[in-house]
């Protein structure tokens, strides 16, 4: 069998943002309403500063509005929204100027700390600015000077949220309408960094000074066991960005910060790695053998750990040989190189397990650094 091979991300081709897709229906279904003809393109101005054409899938004429539709596509970015169905629907307001909201599969928000006041659709700034001027610039365009009501929709929004933090975030109901530059940069990970900072806005609006960042979904379920008091805004999935989402804790005002891992991604955070992929550092098997020596290891066993192939061979190591007091010394260089990267100011907190939800060790309300 011939082994796949991978893309190189050069070659890789770009896609279109929720908010693009949003933007050119809703140009096609005003120009529709306007000249009483089916559109079969749209072109608009995307935030990047290039122009972009979009295929319009449908027209269809109500008495009173035009809807039209677009697929979205991400290009060759592994995004939930791929392929889902965008459509607008345009009609004449009984009042100057332009209204914009979301209809079925857009979410609406419920809780403060995103860029969107509670109670609106989920479409973020940019994507109604977008919206907006280009409405406005049709409407300049065949000179006429009428309100305008713009509803966009997403039919499979729903389902599409599941795959989303959008429930965590308060956003209720369906997707947001997203994007800041127009195009989708192919695996960039721009889109989750910003929902780390939504999800911790949001922690800080509900009132929560003590969160939990967790690596992934399995960790987050071993966190919600420990930390039962919290709420459940205070559980933040901040992926591979450990560093990333320190820093923004701190600079949104969080006082306690408590990591929840495995050992794989917390060796590296205990050495001071702070972007966690698989290809971001290698385990430092030098480092865990001074730790190992720390808590009275002997010889034998510390060389070992140098020989190790993963930070799980050193775990099972350390267990077998009855060395559970590594794991929170472990913990304790988590909290100790995750105070020295944000430079204080917070206080630390680390636990980690095994896969099979096992407490390994941690290590509580670390405040100073070496």
């Amino acid at each position: 069998m011939q082994k796949k091979e991978k893309k190189d991300p050069s070659q890789m081709r770009h896609g279109y943002t929720t908010g693009a897709c949003a933007t050119a229906v809703t140009k096609a279904a005003l120009t529709a309403l306007i000249t009483g003809e089916a559109q079969e393109t749209a072109t608009i101005h995307l935030p990047v500063g290039r122009d972009a054409t979009f295929t319009i899938e449908k027209n269809t004429f109500e008495e009173n509005s035009v809807s039209c539709e677009t697929i979205k596509d991400a290009g060759d970015d592994p995004d939930a929204t791929h392929k889902a169905l965008i459509i607008s629907t345009v009609s004449w307001g009984n009042q100057p100027g332009i209204i914009l909201d979301g209809g079925v599969g857009v979410g609406r928000v419920t809780k403060p700390g995103l860029p969107v006041p509670v109670g609106e659709a989920a479409i973020n700034p940019v994507p109604r600015k977008m919206l907006n001027t280009t409405v406005q610039e049709t409407l300049d365009e065949f000179q006429i000077d009428r309100g305008v009501k713009v509803v966009i929709s997403v039919p499979d929004g729903e389902e599409i949220a599941k795959k989303t933090l959008n429930g965590r975030l308060g956003i209720i109901g369906g997707i947001s309408i997203l994007g800041t530059r127009g195009t989708v940069v192919p695996f960039s990970s721009s889109a989750y960094m910003a929902s780390i900072v939504q999800a911790i806005s949001v922690a800080v609006a509900m009132g929560c000074e003590h969160v939990v960042l967790t690596t992934g979904g399995r960790s987050e379920k071993y966190g919600m066991q420990q930390y039962e008091g919290l709420s459940e805004e205070a559980f933040i999935e901040m992926g591979d960005f450990v560093g990333f989402a320190l820093k923004h804790c701190k600079r949104l005002g969080i006082k306690r910060v408590s990591l929840v891992g495995m050992m794989g991604k917390f060796s590296k955070v205990a050495q001071g790695v702070m972007m966690v992929h698989s290809k971001s550092a290698a385990i430092n098997f030098e480092f865990m053998a001074q730790l190992a020596k720390d808590v009275g290891a002997p010889d034998d066993l510390v060389q070992e750990v140098v020989g190790a192939n993963t930070a799980s061979q050193v775990g099972e190591l350390m267990m077998e040989a009855g060395y559970d007091q590594f794991f929170n010394h472990l913990c304790e260089a988590c909290c100790t190189a995750s105070l020295n990267h944000v430079r204080g100011g917070l206080i630390m907190d680390t636990a980690i397990y095994s896969m099979k939800g096992q407490l390994l060790g941690r290590a509580d309300g670390i405040d100073s650094i070496n």
